[in-house]
C-alpha cells in the first residue's frame, strides 16, 4: 500500500489557526470599511420664525421624528447666516440661491467647499410691495424708489443682498434712499399703516407676510417689466408670473398677471453626512414639496437642476431611481440595518464559501493522516523484523507499541466512509502481532507465512 505525507497534529493546528486567524481580519476589514449607524439627531438652520422656510423646517422636524431621528430646528437671519453655520459644521440648511459655490465660482471643483445640495426645493419670488399710489410710475421700473423709504431685511440677510442688486440696477442706492432693516411681518404691517413706501420680500408664496399683503387692497405688488433682462444682469435670479386671479379669483386678484423675480431654495447638507440620513431627508423634501403653489405646478419640485452647491451622491441616485430598495419595503431604521448587517455577510459569504468547498478536502485528508500515521509506524516495525533479528526486549517495545496503535485507533471517531479502512489498520495490527508471537523474535525465511492465512497486504511499497 502506498503511503501519502502525513498531516501532523502540529500541522493541523497551525492549518487551523490560519483559517481562524483569516477570518479574523477579513471581519475586521469589514467592519471598517462599513459606514457607522445613522446618526439618531441632527441639526438644521432654518430662517425666520415666521417665515415660510421655518414653517417647512417643521414639518422635515415632524417628518424625520417620525423614523426616530430628532432634528433640532435653529431659527436665523436668514441666508447669509445660514451660510455661517453650515461652514461651522452645522449638518442641515435651507440656501438661497446666489450665494452658494457653484453661483460665485462654477468652476470650482467639488473639493472646493464641504457641502452638498439635496436639491432645489422651489420658488423664492422676490416680492416688491408698494403704496397704490406709487405702483404706476414704478410699471416703467424700480426707478422711481429713489427718495422713498424702503424695507429691505435685516443685514446679513439674504433678501438685502438681493434687494440691494436689483434696486442698484436701477440707480436706487443708500446714498439716495432710506433702506431700513424692516422685515416679515412687522415690515408688512409698517406698509399697510404708510409708515413705508414700499418693502422688499423674499419667500415662499406661503409667507406669512407675503399673504397678508397680497390680500391688501391699500397695497400693490409691483410687477417687473424688465424681468428677463435682470436674470441676465443676475444670473442666480429666474423669471416666475404669477397668474391673474390666483390669489382670489372671487376678488379677481390679482388684476393682471405679476411678473416676478426669483430665487430658489436650496436644501444644503455637510459632504460627510450620513447616506441614510440623506435619503431620509430627500424623502421628506418630496412629501414635503411634491404640491402645486401660486408659482409652480405639483411634482415641479423637488429637483435637481439649478442648485447652487455640487449635488451630493445619493442625491443624483434618488433622483434617477427613486428610494433605494430596502427603503421602499422596510421601515428607515429596519431598512439600515439590514443594508449594514448585508454590507457584512455578502463578502462574508464570499470568503466562506469557497472555504465550505475546500473544508471536506481537508476533513479528508486529516482522516487520512490519522491513519496513515499508525501504518507508518506498523511499517517501520515490519521492515526492522525484516532486516535483522529483533532481541526480547525489542519484541516487548513492538508488542507495546502495537497495543498503543489498537488502543489509539479504538478511542479516535471516524466517519462512516472511513470505516472499511479502520478495520483494514487493526487487520494489519493483528497481523504484526501474530508474526512477533508466532516467531518469538526469530524472522523465518519463508516470507509467505503459511501459518497465517488470510494475511493483509504487506504493509511496504
Amino acid at each position: 500500500m502506498l503511503l501519502i505525507p502525513s498531516l501532523t497534529r502540529k500541522h493541523t493546528l497551525l492549518l487551523t489557526v490560519l483559517i481562524v486567524a483569516g477570518l479574523a481580519v477579513a471581519l475586521s476589514l469589514l467592519s471598517r470599511s462599513i459606514s457607522p449607524a445613522p446618526p439618531r439627531t441632527a441639526e438644521m438652520t432654518t430662517g425666520a420664525v415666521e417665515g415660510a422656510v421655518h414653517q417647512f423646517a417643521l414639518k422635515y422636524q415632524s417628518y424625520l421624528k417620525a423614523n426616530g431621528v430628532s432634528l433640532k430646528l435653529l431659527p436665523s437671519t436668514g441666508a447669509v447666516q445660514n451660510l455661517e453655520r453650515l461652514h461651522a459644521g452645522t449638518a442641515i440648511g435651507f440656501m438661497q440661491s446666489g450665494l452658494g459655490q457653484l453661483t460665485l465660482e462654477p468652476a470650482d471643483d467639488y473639493a472646493e467647499t464641504p457641502l452638498r445640495s439635496l436639491g432645489v426645493m422651489g420658488y423664492e419670488p422676490v416680492w416688491i410691495f408698494t403704496q397704490a399710489a406709487l405702483a404706476g410710475p414704478l410699471g416703467k421700473g424700480l426707478g422711481p424708489l429713489a427718495g422713498k423709504k424702503v424695507a429691505i431685511g435685516p443685514k446679513g440677510s439674504g433678501t438685502r443682498k438681493v434687494a440691494l442688486e436689483v434696486l442698484q440696477n436701477y440707480g436706487v442706492t443708500a446714498a439716495n434712499a432710506t433702506l431700513t432693516p424692516d422685515s416679515g411681518l412687522a415690515a408688512a404691517k409698517a406698509l399697510m399703516a404708510k409708515e413705508l413706501d414700499a418693502l422688499v420680500l423674499i419667500g415662499a408664496p406661503q409667507t406669512p407676510a407675503v399673504q397678508l399683503l397680497l390680500a391688501q387692497p391699500s397695497v400693490q405688488l409691483v410687477s417687473l417689466t424688465h424681468a428677463e433682462g435682470l436674470t441676465r444682469r443676475l444670473p442666480y435670479l429666474s423669471r416666475v408670473t404669477l397668474p391673474a386671479g390666483s390669489v382670489d379669483p372671487a376678488q379677481d386678484l390679482p388684476h393682471d398677471d405679476i411678473t416676478l423675480l426669483t430665487t430658489t431654495a436650496n436644501l444644503v447638507v455637510q459632504h460627510d453626512l450620513h447616506p441614510a440620513l440623506a435619503y431620509l431627508l430627500l424623502e421628506a423634501a418630496h412629501e414635503i414639496h411634491r404640491g402645486g403653489t401660486l408659482l409652480n405646478k405639483p411634482d415641479e419640485f423637488p429637483r435637481q437642476l439649478g442648485t447652487d452647491y455640487p449635488l451630493a451622491d445619493e442625491a443624483a441616485r434618488y433622483y434617477k431611481d427613486g428610494r433605494p430598495f430596502l427603503q421602499r419595503y422596510l421601515p428607515y431604521w429596519a431598512a439600515n440595518a439590514l443594508q449594514r448587517l448585508l454590507l457584512v455577510l455578502v463578502p462574508l459569504v464570499a470568503i466562506a464559501v469557497p472555504l465550505f468547498r475546500v473544508l471536506p478536502f481537508l476533513f479528508e485528508f486529516r482522516e487520512k493522516s490519522r491513519l496513515y500515521r499508525r501504518y507508518g509506524a506498523l511499517l517501520e516495525m515490519e521492515r526492522d523484523i525484516q532486516a535483522r533479528q529483533l532481541s526480547a526486549d525489542e519484541i516487548a517495545q513492538a508488542r507495546v507499541k502495537l497495543d498503543q496503535i489498537e488502543l489509539d485507533v479504538s478511542h479516535m471517531k471516524f466517519s462512516l466512509d472511513f470505516s472499511d479502512r479502520v478495520y483494514t489498520l487493526r487487520q494489519h495490527v493483528d497481523y504484526v502481532r501474530r508474526q512477533l508471537q508466532a516467531h518469538g523474535g526469530e524472522w523465518p525465511t519463508d516470507t509467505a507465512h503459511p501459518a497465517s492465512p488470510g494475511k493483509p497486504p504487506h504493509l511496504g511499497a
